[in-house]
This record gives C-alpha cells, structure tokens and sequence, in this order.
C-alpha cells in the first residue's frame, strides 16, 4: 500500500462550502490550511502545541452508528488535514460576521466587554459556540470547562464569563460558595448610590440564541460516511507518507510492514515531537476509520472500551456507567472521572485517545495509574492474532517505553467493575488547577476483608516521580493483612519515604515537594477510606472533625463580578460619550476575527519567510557558522549574518549597545546568531535546524544574581535615593530586623507573539514595515540606522497588536531590523512570525530581583529607619534595565511616609536572555520587597499587617523621599473604602474561626495600598503628535502615535474627539499607527498612551473646531455635515496636527530629587485565599479593588484593565515560573511548561469600584493612567498565602517571620508550610540540580 504514488484527494467542508484538497501534505495542520489556503485568518496561531486555544475551530462529523452529528471543539495547530477526510469545519468566520449577522456567542462577548487585545477573542468565541451547539442551555460548569483550554492574557477573564453566563437558565448568583450577594443587603433588596452604575449591559438586550439558525451538517458528508465504498486513503508530502485504512485486517497489516511507524489519532503526542523536537516518522498510520477502534462493549465484569475512543467519549461513557451501576461497581469509573476532569483542555480531550495516552507512557500521566491501580488490561493484536496484556506494575519500563512490541497493535482497554469492600481514588497535584500537566499523580486501590477494616489487596501507583509510572511495592506490603489506621499509615510513610527515590538533578525538579507530595495524597487516601469505612458501617469512626479539611476540595464556583463606577452628570449631554461605558472600537470584529493582525495581512508576490538560529552556549565564541547544509535545503534562499547588515549591526538602548547578530561571541542561551530565508515557514525552519554553529566555550558563566555581585558584574551606573540619616536613625530605634525578598522573572506571553512583514518597495532605496510594536518609530529609526538609510525611507505601520505589556518596545526593532536586512538582501518581501517557544526564549521578560532589606521600628510600629538594595537580574545586554531600576528606586517608598530612607539599586550583567520592559517596569518588583519587609515587622510584633500599613502611611501634605509634593487623601479614601467594601473586620474573624477548625485548610486575608507615578519620568517620552482630517462627508478620520494593544486607546480617542467635535461615534475613524501619518511617536507605554496622544488629538480638535466657528455662527442650526461642506466651499482647512508636549519632568540623581510624574494613581486591594496545606494549592475566594481613576474616559475599559492587570500580577506573585538549566537554557517555552493564570484562577468573587469624586488637572478629562498600577495588588493574593501558611505554621509550632519567595508557587507554600510529610523527606543529597534557583 505504501507504494502507491499518486496522493488521495480530501473532502472536507469548511463554513458550508466543499473544499477538495489534493495532495495534502501530513505535515499542514488545519490551523495553517485555514490561514493559508483559505485565508481564513480569524483563526490565530499562539503557541502551536495546543496549549492556548487561539486556534479553536468546530470540527463536525457523521456518527454511522448512531446516526448522530458530533460537534467537537479542536485545537486547528494540532489537527493535521489528512485527518479531517470526511468532516465539517467551521470557523469563527463560519457564525456571523459584520456584514451579514452577528452570532450570539460573538455579540456577547464584544457587548460585555469580554475582548481586549482581541487575539484571543476568535478561540473563546469557538469554545463557547462549540459547546452550545451541544448544549443550548449549559450551566455554569459547562462554561469554564468549555473555556478551560483557552487562555487570556488581557482581560482578567470576568467579563468573558460574565458574558456567557448570560446562556445559563439559572444565572442566580446568590448563596455560591456560601456567601451573600454582594448585589444585596442583608435583607435581600439592591442598594445602589444614586451617582454610581452597577451593570455594563442589559441581557434583554441580547440577540436570543436560536439553534435552528445554525449550518446544517452537509448532506454530502453523511451520503460519504453512509456509503460502502470506503477505500485506504495514502497522502504522500515532502517527508511524511500518511495511511489511513478503513479495515482492522488493513491496520494490523500496515503495522506489521511498519512496526516503527507511530499510530496518530488526536496527534496531540506523535505531533509536538515533530514540531518541537524534530522527530521524523517517514510513515504515519492513522486508523481513524477503523471501527473497531471505537466499540464500547459493557459487561457485568466491566467495560471494554475501544482504544481510538477520545478521553471526551471515554468520560460520557464513564459517566453514564456510574449513573446506572450500583456504587460499589463504580469505584474505578468514579476515579478515572476525577481525573479525565483535569487532563488538557476540552479541546485536547476531544481528540487524545485512551489507547495513546495508555501507550505514550508519560511519566506523570493522569489516566495510567488509575488504570494500573484498578486492575485494567489491554487487549492486543499483530498478525499473529490477540493477547491480553494486563497493565500493571510490569507495564511501564523506562521514559515514553512499555512491555508492548512495536507491531502489537492496541484494541481495546478492559476497565473491571470494582469489587464489594473495593475503594478506588485518583489524585493529582499540578501547577495550575486546570489544563496543566500533573506534578504528581497518583491511583489508589484498596480491598478489605468482608465486614473487616483489614486490608486484602493493594495497589497503589504514582505518576511524577520517576521515568515512567510507578508502583509502591514496598509501601504497599506495609499495609497488607493489617487494620485500616494510623499505626499502619505510619509504616507506609516510612516504607514510601525509602522506596520513592528523586536525584536532585531528576527532570522536573522540586525534588522535595514531588517527595513530600507522595506521602501528602497517601494521607489525602487515608481519611478517603477512613470514611468509607465509617460510611459502610465497618467502623465507628470515621475522619475526625479537624482532619475533614483533608478530603474536602477547594471552593470553585465563580460567582458574577460586580463593577461599580461613577455615572455620568445629568447635565452631560446624550450624545457626549465621554465617561461613559462605550464598547471597545474593535470589539464586534474581534469577535468575529475580521480584526487584522500582522500575520494576517495576505502574502504578497515572492514573499519569503525567516527563521532564526539562536546559540546553544551561554558564553561562547563563535568559530564557524557552516551554512552549506543549510543553502542546499528545499527552498532555501539565503543565509542571513552579521556580515550581511550594510549599516549599523547593533542597537543602543540607555547607553549600551545590543548586537543584531552575533558575529564573534556569544553571550546567552537564546542570542540570535544568523538566519534563513525560504519559500516557506517550514522550509526555514527546517533549513534553520540544519544550519551548524561551532563555538568554543568561554570561561565564567554568570547566571545568579549572587555570582554576578560576587564578580561585581554590573551595568553601571548603580542608583541611589536617600532620605534622613539612616544610620543614625538604626542607632535610636527599639528593633532592627533584617530580611530578603526574591521576586522571579515572568513572561509576558502576549498571545500574538512578535510578527512583522518587510516589503522592500524598490525605489528610493524605500521600505515599508508592517510589525506588532509598541514603538514604531524607534523600529523606523533602527532599520534605517540597520540599512544605512534615511528614515524618512522608512515607513513603520501597526494597526493593532494582540498583547504587548512591554515586550514590544525594544526587542521588536531588533527583530524587524534582520527581517529588513534579509529583504533587502533578497530584494523581497520577508515575513518573520516568532514561534512561541523562540519568542520565550529570544525577547526576554520581566527583571527577576533580589531584594535585601534592614529596618529599624519602634514598639509600636511605627519603622524610623529602613535601608534597602535591589539586585535586578538585566541578562546579556542592559536593554531598558537602567531605567527599570530607577524606577525601583522611585516607587520603593510605596504608600509609607519612613523618615529615615535609603535604597540602592544596581543591573547585573548576566548570561541570561535579557531581561526587558514589563507591565510596571520594576514597580512590581520594588514594592515587593517593601511589603514584606512591612509583613515581617508586624509578624515580629504580632500585630496584624493591615494595621502597620495604616500606622506608616503618609498623611497630610507630603514630600516622597525624592522631595515631591503630593496629598495621600485619595490613597486613604481607597484604603477606608476597600476595607468597607470588603467586610475586612468581619471577615478577618470569620478567618481565625475557619482556621481554629480546620487542620489542612487555611484563609488568610490581606489588603494593600498604591501610589504609583504615571509615566515615563522622562519629559522628552512624554510628548505626542496627531493629524485629524475631515473629510466633505463629515466624516473625521484620526491618525496619532499610539499603538492599540488592547488598552482601547483607540476607543477613547474616539470619545475625546466626539466631545471636542461635539459629533456621534459613527462618523470618526481611527487609522492605523503610521510613522508616516505622525511622525517621532514615543513608546505607548507606562500608562501614559491616552493622557499623551489624547491630549494632542484634543489640540487638533481645537484647531479645527475654531476654524469652523465662523460656519457655525453663520448657520447656528445647521448640521455638521452641512457646516464641512459650506467649509470646504470657503477653503476652510479641514486637517490638522495636534501636539501635546508634556509636563516638565525628570529626576536628578546627582542631587537626588526631582519630579518625575506629574501625579499619582491611587488604590487598595483585599483579598481572601483558600490554602491546602497538603499540596500547597489555593483558591482567591475573594478579592475587591478600589481605584482612583480620577474621571474614567471609559469605565468599561479601565475596569478591564484592572481587573487584566491584578490577573497578570497575581500570575507574577503567586503561579508564574520562569526556570533555567544548570547551563543556561530556558526549561519553559510554552504553555505546557510556564503556567499564566486560566479561568479556574479568577476570584470566585471578584470586585471591582471605582473611587467617586476624584480629579485629576493634569490629564486629558481628568482622566488618569490605570494600566500597569494594578499589577502590584496582585501582591495582596501573596500575601493573603502568606498569612495562611502562617496558621499552618503555628500549627506545628512556628512562628515570627519566614522566607516566602514570588512567586509562591504550590511548592513553595507547601514547603513552607512545613506540615509533618515535608518533615519526613530528608534533605536531598548535594548535585546538579535538574534547574537553577534564581534571581
């Protein structure tokens, strides 16, 4: 069969329409057949492992059994097109659109503020329609596991849930998680100031879900399926042949002749090792039509399910087992349940298989140690005939290997009904609650003795600690023949403690806590049975009242957000839409991915593509760059160096140069070193990889924050503030504690990773460049300085970007400059869309940061005296880290009035990727450190946090420590009201009680203060242009220096310009961001995006509205329109410039003052967290927020960047980890390995107010900057962590402070938690460990 030349044609249907594919390529996924061969572009790439859910599409197929259309929700970057012979995909173009009707899924989500950058928006949009086309009245549940799979990095999440909770039938939000509505008072009736709004959108408003408006599955497909004419289909590509047979005898045939090739049904295993790891398989067999694959058979001695059947099908097989069996029998099914809830997301589970999963033997498999543990087998075949192979502790021999033979083909799964006195349990620990792969895992399996608490049998099976699944032999014979009780539990912890080994340098780290994980859910089983026991009247005792908290689960029911803001002034007319809660400009075409990105422009005539190869050493120099293998490559065009750069080869960024390419050393895992341009992406890539480097190692590596000050590594200069006499001040205070912070790296994971386009125009030595930047001049300038061009020959063009927080300011004119140099080679189009792993890997992310501190304070509190230095990790190049630790520096006095102040901050020059700009630009960092340095001072007091905060704030009229003169009234409003708001005292007791009750549970609560400066501190970034035209229709077009990234900066100009023209919405359009419409932009960037080009677009208003005043006094009554044409009939100007040019500020650090921000945002945040000490897991219950914003231009808009930018920080502070090899190379590049926050993070309650009453002189409508702020309150989650590990910790007799590094991650609050099972692991022998500990 394989000999066959000539390729089978595919038949797929995509939005209704029939497509006829010939000579597909088994390597095109569907996420790339889309975008394109169809140019269906709504469709995303983000991470390309499935992972993200920007991909999501529909796929849809004909059931000939049952005669039924099965709707399944996909991941398009892992769905190859060979596969989908014979099914219907719809995309997000496929349900609506703005010229014809919008679908209800996508109108809801733009109506209810739920998009934002918008990249996104396309793959939660298909999750949810995907769902409700299989389910019209779903319940809350079934949204956020629907959602599950899909990430967001913008919004925070509520309002997308928010908004689709609207479909749910009951949508009453009170009494969830035991907790009063916070719509009502106690007597259940709405309070609601008179001046404030609670809701941003009505749902009787709502276009009403109709599912018989839907596409009809094409008849043709279910003629196609019905038929008997069913034949093998072969599709041959440039490297992969691709079988698909329809018979078992044809299957078992085929893997008998290619015992090697790797049986694909979901590819969501077979496919990740040929796109991140370069495996080849020449022949790929892929059985999806063979129906023997998918027959369920239930017996009375259980059930046999077919191999193919995805884990989607395996679970509502499952579920309908343990609905109609007796308890008893359903023990098995139950276990598998819990755990098929948390493997991948709905769109992995819709395609992985059992039989994959089972023979992919991954080391912490979910499923597998169930499977074993309960008893299941396998039924197998070759060509020789069937076995039966039971999986058990012979099963799994090594990483990825089991017993079975390379032509033993997997049939079926045999799953036994469990037995009378049988207890089956699943448990897991992963580093985010949903959609992450497991740390540990564990299946357990006990059987007694009738009537008797004596163990008969069992088995116990890990996932997670060690290279395949493991079974606890030793442990298990500790509790055989014995009683079910603490003495026998006792032995096993001790017989596990010796059996379960973990090497320091084991693949994975957190060699302890996985260690300490073991014993954790051996006792999570223990009280598990314990109760059965009791339940079963077996015995009279069952889990005691204080370990109950062992076996009782986390809350997880997220309840509606509640906003409130201030209305608008009567007197403000309707048509004026300042302040009010205006939809996001781009919004509707977010939703239904008619929004263009860079990747989807449409390719152009000879247009090629670029990959780069970056080096494999962390410091290096670079002996040959053989490029031969490379140029003799399938459309390889060109290799571009170092020395193909006609101009400049580097770019300077605060004083330091960064080389484009390396050309004699390197200095980092991860440095850019050469690239290849080819006729197609894979083309590039695969060319890329081919292309060898050969480097000779250099002496000292530097890679922690300690080596680099050891050698005294530094970028210089270092900085310093100081206020009072601090030694002086250490000399009279009662106490003097000393501590350190660490607070970790974070990546932005912006979903569009960095993408641009490079059109040489070829005259006048013209080029335009089409990117997604935060700064596109500063890209203009460094191609042309890159080319040896003017600038003015440099065109830089962004329409929007999908995500950015600062990862788009420098490193994207780097990248844009070698994509420039590589078109100007090749004298063609070049297009370079980072994979997400290179964009992790290459761009850098926020500074990680040590931070010491020493303070002096007083019996009561009040600290005279404190002396801080932050360490920031800056990497290979200094980039902006000379301005990130100023800004350290500057912040670092947060909300505190301390007298006696001095801090030191200095970069380290590291042979690490640098580190670069980040959502807060060291803010985040700094007032880290201070925090928890305030969190020590009252543990050693032993009073509450929140009390020494008040008793250090500033009050009055102010100077901060760098002398500028500010009044803290807003800051303390926002704290009194935060605290009322959030029921702080009532709810702090309630937290003592909870934690007197319960052992293994405990709540903390914190609350936190802000006051941080708006802008760069550089007068010169903080001036902007902008160009209005109005045209003779009346309609304004509007073009300005800021880059809309999700902000919805764009919209509030919008607003701005309809006030100041005193015109509708309709009839103003926003241009792209173009260098040549406005030139000499500045970044959009600390906050500062609309109080700078709002202010300039404002100027041009006024410019053009007094020249239309004498048309208007003319014609008093007249329209706009008829006032622009008389205008125009008079050679009026219609077009002008606006400029703002700033308020005058700077810092002088020689004298160490200055005014760097012309004002302050101010806020408080209280949150509430659940802890499981026995994991270190936790649960927001509860978080509320109070914002001045001054007067919100948007306050649908600022409410979603708070609630996206407290997401974000609770991400950095408490899940986010950044890790690194011993030799430098970056551990997490996707989302598989670096966890941002999901859906299953959000606050169950989730609250947000803005401060009423506030003003602001010093921006556009006394309006302030609300962008990055946010992002420290994040820290009140850590610090709420803090407090519960603190009740743990006096549990076991601890007390006073402890070290608690960000981000606090399941294993470091489990650790410290330091309950008895982290005291029975010894401490790991000395070695290389698997990653470093950093900063």
């Amino acid at each position: 069969m394989a000999e066959k030349k000539q390729s089978d044609s595919l038949i797929i249907f995509v939005n209704g329409k029939k497509i006829t594919v010939s000579n597909a390529d088994p390597e095109t996924t569907l996420l790339y057949f889309l975008r394109e061969r169809l140019q269906l572009t709504g469709t995303k790439y983000g991470c390309g492992g499935g992972g993200c859910g920007v991909c999501t599409v529909m796929v849809s197929r004909y059931d000939v059994q049952t005669k039924g259309i099965h709707h399944l929700s996909i991941n398009a970057c892992l769905m190859p097109i060979c596969q989908l012979h014979g099914a219907a995909v719809t995309t997000v173009e496929g349900i609506g659109n703005t010229k014809t009707r919008l679908h209800p899924v996508q109108e809801r989500i733009a109506k209810t503020h739920g998009s934002q950058c918008g990249f996104c928006t396309p793959g939660m949009v298909m999750s949810m329609y995907t769902l409700l086309r299989n389910k019209p009245k779903p319940t809350m549940e079934d949204i956020t596991e629907a959602l599950g799979g899909n990430l967001c990095r913008c919004t925070g999440y509520r309002p997308i849930i928010d908004g689709y909770r609207t479909f749910c039938e009951n949508d009453n939000c009170c009494q969830l998680n035991n907790s009063l509505c916070l719509m009502s008072n106690e007597n259940g009736s709405l309070e609601l100031d008179k001046n404030c709004q609670l809701d941003f959108f009505n749902k009787e408003d709502f276009l009403p879900l109709d599912p018989t408006q839907e596409l009809i599955f094409p008849p043709e497909l279910i003629r196609m399926a019905e038929s008997q004419e069913q034949t093998t289909q072969m599709f041959q590509g440039e490297r992969i042949t691709w079988i698909s047979p329809i018979t078992l005898g044809e299957l078992v045939q085929l893997k008998a002749q290619y015992p090697q090739a790797p049986i694909v049904m979901g590819n969501t295993n077979v496919g990740l090792d040929i796109k991140f790891k370069g495996v080849l398989h020449p022949i790929i067999i892929s059985p999806t039509r063979v129906g023997e694959l998918f027959e369920v058979n239930q017996k009375p001695e259980g059930l046999c399910i077919g191999a193919g059947c995805s884990l989607s099908t395996v679970r509502s097989v499952l579920e309908r087992c343990v609905c109609s069996l007796p308890v008893e029998h359903t023990q098995t099914y139950a276990a598998l349940l819990e755990q098929l809830r948390h493997v991948g997301g709905q769109q992995i589970r819709n395609v992985a298989t059992l039989g994959g999963n089972i023979v992919s033997a991954y080391p912490n498999s979910d499923l597998n140690p169930v499977l074993a543990a309960g008893r299941c087998s396998l039924l197998v075949q070759t060509k020789d005939g069937k076995q039966e192979i039971p999986l058990d502790k012979n099963f799994f021999v090594g990483f990825g290997k089991t017993i079975l033979k390379p032509d033993q083909l997997v049939l079926s799964v045999f799953i036994p009904v469990s037995r009378k006195g049988e207890v089956v349990c699943a448990l897991r620990h992963a580093p985010r609650k949903e959609n992450a792969l497991a740390t540990v895992t564990t299946g357990m399996r006990v059987w007694f003795h009738d009537g008797s608490d004596v163990v008969k049998e069992m088995s116990a099976y890990y996932g997670g600690v060690g290279a395949c699944t493991f079974s606890a032999e030793r442990m298990i014979q500790q509790v055989i023949g014995r009683p079910w009780n603490e003495a026998t539990l006792n032995e096993a912890y001790r017989a596990l403690v010796d059996e379960v080994i973990l090497e320091v340098s084991a693949p994975g780290g957190k060699v302890m806590f996985r260690r300490s994980l073991t014993l954790s859910l051996l006792f999570r089983f223990y009280l598990h049975v314990l109760q059965y026991l009791k339940d079963m009247s077996v015995t009279g005792v069952g889990v005691p009242e204080d370990q109950r908290s062992g076996v009782r689960p986390l809350p997880c029911v997220i309840e509606p957000g509640y906003q409130e803001f201030q209305e608008v002034a009567e007197v403000q007319v309707e048509q004026d839409p300042v302040g009010r809660s205006k939809l996001h400009r781009s919004a509707i075409t977010h939703a239904t991915g008619e929004s263009v990105y860079c990747d989807d422009i449409p390719h152009i005539q000879g247009e090629l593509f670029l990959s780069v190869v970056t080096s494999t050493r962390a410091h290096a120099k670079i002996i040959q760059i053989d490029v031969s293998r490379a140029l003799d490559m399938p459309g390889v065009v060109d290799v571009i160096t170092a020395k193909d750069i006609p101009g400049q080869k580097f770019r300077s960024f605060t004083g330091t140069e960064e080389e484009l390419l390396a050309e004699h050393e390197v200095t980092c895992v991860g440095q850019m070193v050469c690239a290849v341009v080819a006729d197609t992406k894979q083309h590039a890539k695969l060319a890329a990889a081919a292309l060898k480097v050969s480097y000779e190692d250099l002496p000292e590596r530097i890679f922690t924050i300690e080596e680099a000050v050891e050698r005294q590594s530094f970028y210089l200069p270092h900085r310093e503030l100081q206020r009072g006499d601090v030694d002086k001040a250490f000399q009279e205070v009662d106490h003097i504690h000393e501590g350190e912070m660490r607070v970790g790296g974070q990546e932005h994971f912006y979903l569009e990773t960095q993408s641009m386009l490079v059109v040489p125009v070829r005259e006048q030595k013209e080029m335009k460049v089409y990117l997604s930047s935060q700064n596109p001049t500063c890209t203009q300038i460094s191609v042309a300085e890159t080319l040896g061009i003017p600038a003015n020959r440099v065109s830089c063009h962004v329409k929007r970007i999908g995500g950015a927080f600062g990862g788009k300011l420098t490193k994207a004119s780097i990248l844009a400059s070698i994509t420039a140099v590589a078109a100007w080679k090749t004298d063609r189009p070049v297009r370079w869309v980072l994979e997400r792993g290179e964009d992790m890997l290459i761009t850098g992310g926020r500074h990680p940061v040590l931070g010491k501190y020493k303070v002096g304070f007083m019996n009561d509190g009040k600290i005279i005296a404190a002396d801080i230095q932050y360490f920031a990790s800056a990497g290979n190049t200094a980039d902006e880290t000379l301005l990130v630790i100023e800004k350290m520096l500057i912040h670092m006095d947060i909300a505190y009035n301390i007298p006696n102040l001095h801090g030191q901050s200095m970069a380290c020059n590291t042979n690490l990727p640098s580190s670069t700009a980040f959502r807060g630009f060291g803010g985040p960092q700094s007032m880290m450190v201070i925090e928890n340095m305030i969190n020590d001072v009252a543990m050693l007091l032993g009073c509450p946090a929140e009390e020494m905060r008040e008793r250090n704030f500033y009050k009055g009229l102010s100077l901060t420590h760098y002398k500028m003169e500010f009044h803290p009234e807003n800051l303390h409003r926002c704290w009194e009201e935060c605290k009322e708001r959030a029921e702080f005292g009532r709810r702090r007791q309630a937290i003592v009680e909870f934690n007197q009750q319960n052992r293994w549970k405990k709540r903390g609560i914190s609350l936190v203060p802000i006051k941080y400066g708006i802008g760069f501190g550089n007068a010169v970034l903080q001036q902007a242009a902008a160009l209005v035209h109005i045209y003779k229709d009346g309609s304004v077009l509007v073009s300005h220096g800021g880059i809309e990234m999700g902000q919805g900066i764009h919209t509030k100009v919008q607003q701005i310009v309809s006030r100041e023209l005193n015109i509708p919405l309709s009839l103003i359009h926003i241009s792209e961001t173009c260098t040549s419409a406005v030139p000499n932009t500045c970044p959009t960037a600390a906050s500062f995006g609309t109080d700078a080009n709002g202010m300039a677009v404002w100027d041009a208003c006024q410019t053009l509205y007094k020249r239309l005043e004498p048309i208007r006094k003319k014609d008093p009554n007249g329209s706009w329109e008829s006032w622009i044409a008389k205008a125009f009939v008079e050679r009026i100007s219609l077009s002008a410039t606006g400029f703002y040019r700033g308020h005058e500020v700077g810092m002088d650090w020689q004298k160490q003052e200055g005014r760097p921000f012309t004002y302050f945002t101010y806020a408080a945040c209280c949150s509430e967290v659940e802890l499981d000490c026995l994991t270190g897991e936790y649960r927001t219950v509860r978080t509320d927020i109070v914002v001045d914003v001054g007067k919100s231009i948007n306050p649908a808009i600022d409410i979603g960047q708070i609630e996206g930018a407290f997401m974000q920080g609770l991400g950095l502070y408490t899940m986010e980890e950044l890790t690194f090899s011993p030799s430098g190379s970056l551990h997490t590049r996707g989302p598989a390995q670096y966890k941002i926050p999901a859906v299953c993070d959000v606050p169950l309650q989730f609250n947000v107010y803005l401060l009423s009453g506030s003003q602001n002189p010093y921006a556009i409508h006394s309006s302030k900057g609300i962008g990055e702020p946010i992002v420290c309150l994040g820290s009140s989650v850590f610090f709420a962590m803090k407090e519960a590990i603190t009740a743990a910790r006096t549990d076991v007799g601890l007390s006073g402070p402890f070290p608690l590094h960000s981000p606090a991650t399941p294993e470091r609050a489990c650790l410290a938690c330091n309950t008895c099972f982290t005291q029975m692991i010894p401490k790991t022998k000395a070695g290389t460990p698997w990653a470093m500990e950093l900063p």
